[in-house]
């Protein structure tokens, strides 16, 4: 047995079955530009490129495509990037301060956006990066302020006000809890996977709306040894993925 072989010492946390549930999300995506926002987000791509995704294209977020560990591979110019925005040819993974049933995603304002009791980042890129390339969501922390029955301002584009855009899809939905597609007859979110430890009602009680669950929901995809060992020895030594998920 060779040492790329043998099991870890440690048993994967919680925060490195969230990693894993994000990384799936660039399964089989090709060439494109994967852009992950948020800590996790982006330890997952960057084991997909490592593992089962090379051919992946990460950003630094501005001006260049990077190498798994940071350094440039080549120049990444504004009018390319927006080429591949609203072409389809990026999967970007956000954050959500609301999220409801059909995908509708918050990050403007909570209350009446004529008067909101906080304000939050306002609506930024999202209106255009759901509409024109897939977007999947990473939230750390699941609970029913999150998961609500009808976001107080649609930022992100979900499934019921989609009609007609070419490259609107939402992949899933990564939180601490599990992960959620929109695999249903009417695009309503499902259930699609719970990670180790958590049961169906924890997951129902911390959402405020009635998930689609399938008769048998599987657990989150557990990481392989060479997996654990890219996470906890090349990607994030220093375990900074246990600070957003510290289960």
């Amino acid at each position: 047995m060779t040492q790329a072989d043998r099991t870890p010492a440690l048993p994967p946390t919680r925060a490195e079955y969230c990693v894993i549930a994000c990384a799936e999300a660039w399964r089989g995506a090709g060439e494109i530009l994967a852009s992950p926002m948020g800590l996790i987000p982006s330890v997952g791509a960057r084991l997909a490129r490592l593992t089962f995704a090379p051919d992946l294209l990460l950003t630094d977020g501005e001006a260049m495509v990077v190498r798994p560990d940071g350094t440039t591979e080549g120049w990444l110019p504004y009018r390319q990037h927006l080429a591949l925005v609203t072409g389809g040819r990026r999967h970007v993974m956000m954050g959500a301060s609301q999220i409801d049933r059909y995908g509708n995603q918050n990050i403007s304002c909570v209350g009446d956006w004529a008067k909101p009791r906080r304000q939050l980042l306002g609506v930024r890129g999202a209106p255009v990066n759901t509409l024109n390339n897939p977007t999947s969501y990473w939230i750390p922390r699941h609970s029913r302020r999150v998961f609500v029955e009808k976001v107080d301002m649609v930022c992100g584009v979900g499934y019921d006000h989609a009609a007609g855009a070419r490259f609107h899809r939402i992949p899933r939905v990564v939180s601490d809890l599990g992960v959620f597609d929109f695999a249903t007859p009417d695009r309503a979110m499902r259930l699609a996977s719970l990670h180790p430890g958590v049961t169906l009602d924890q997951v129902r009680e911390a959402t405020a709306f009635d998930l689609a669950v399938p008769d048998d929901v599987p657990p989150t995809r557990e990481p392989t040894a060479a997996e654990l060992r890219l996470i906890r020895e090349v990607i994030d030594p220093a375990n900074t993925r246990a600070r957003e998920v510290g289960a």
